[in-house]
């Protein structure tokens, strides 16, 4: 539909695709898993900030990683419920913004997260004997305020360089708001976005792959030559574990980025996995965490203990 809207424009998501006998089981089902996903978010919070056990540079990094997952969850799980509730996909163009907006802050944030987390695996792993001198609060005070300015400034550009435009359509064609679906509703010509854009996945997807490629090659490197049975076992334990996360969001994200920009490809998958990334890593990272973290199970199970009277 093409008109000479402003910005202030209503605009419509892509339609849910449910039934009327559907709209409230998935309303019940939708609300349960957000505030699984808050709960145990917080609970991995709360857990390491409590407890100066877990006042070390792995689980201070890992405590943004609930940060990052709450602010993609809560972006895209109010207004969707809403919206099955009213069956009303509308949204305003300012709302629109803001959501697409939060949801990248939150994409990139856990990239870089886990990557910084890669790199820390890797120095206690491989340099074990310096690990406290390059590790130290002063270096790790810098890593996250280096991984949070760069996310920031760089989505603060992305949709600055958005903002710029009036919209002509005002249908998106996703079920949640994101920069390549606001894109697509604008006339104008658009190859600044689309370079900067391109710029960006580059930067904030490549970087963190490379990242992970080289730490885990280093780590897998030490792990054969090394003698000691129980660290090899523990190693990769841990690293196993935040591969798979790490595995989870980037194929999810490169490949919704690249159907994007793809005429042929399915819409419905690019939106099935669209919405995996704002369900699957929020809801699974607190739970892989806190139970293939042994120091922060205890924790997490002494907490509920003392506070919920709960036994395990």
């Amino acid at each position: 539909m093409n008109t000479n809207s402003t910005s202030r424009n209503l605009l419509t998501l892509e339609t849910l695709g449910l039934s009327s006998k559907h709209v409230y089981p998935a309303f019940v089902f939708g609300t349960f898993t957000y505030l699984i996903i808050v709960f145990c978010n917080l609970l991995v919070l709360t857990a390491i900030a409590m407890n100066k056990k877990l006042h070390k540079p792995m689980f201070i990094l890992l405590f943004n990683l609930p940060i990052s997952d709450m602010v993609g969850a809560t972006a895209f799980f109010p207004h969707l419920l809403f919206s099955m509730v009213t069956e009303n996909r509308l949204i305003s163009h300012p709302a629109c913004i803001i959501q697409a907006f939060l949801i990248h802050v939150y994409g990139t944030g856990n990239l870089l997260i886990l990557s910084v987390m890669a790199y820390d695996r890797y120095i206690a792993i491989c340099f074990p004997l310096r690990y406290t001198t390059i590790m130290n609060s002063h270096n790790l005070m810098k890593m996250i305020i280096i991984i949070w300015f760069l996310n920031l400034s760089m989505m603060v550009t992305l949709f600055t360089l958005l903002a710029r435009f009036k919209t002509c359509r005002t249908n998106i064609v996703d079920l949640y708001c994101n920069n390549q679906s606001l894109v697509k509703l604008i006339c104008e010509d658009t190859s600044v976005n689309n370079y900067y854009g391109l710029a960006t996945i580059v930067v904030l997807m490549g970087g963190p792959l490379l990242v992970i490629v080289y730490t885990y090659a280093q780590i897998l490197r030490v792990c054969v030559i090394t003698n000691h049975t129980d660290a090899r076992r523990k190693a990769i334990q841990t690293c196993g574990t935040h591969l798979v996360v790490f595995l989870i969001l980037q194929i999810n994200t490169s490949f919704t980025f690249i159907t994007h920009r793809i005429a042929s490809a399915s819409p419905a998958l690019r939106r099935a996995f669209g919405v995996s990334v704002l369900i699957f890593p929020p809801f699974l990272d607190p739970i892989i965490y806190g139970l293939k973290t042994k120091e922060l199970k205890r924790c997490i199970v002494t907490f509920l203990k003392r506070n919920v009277g709960v036994t395990m």
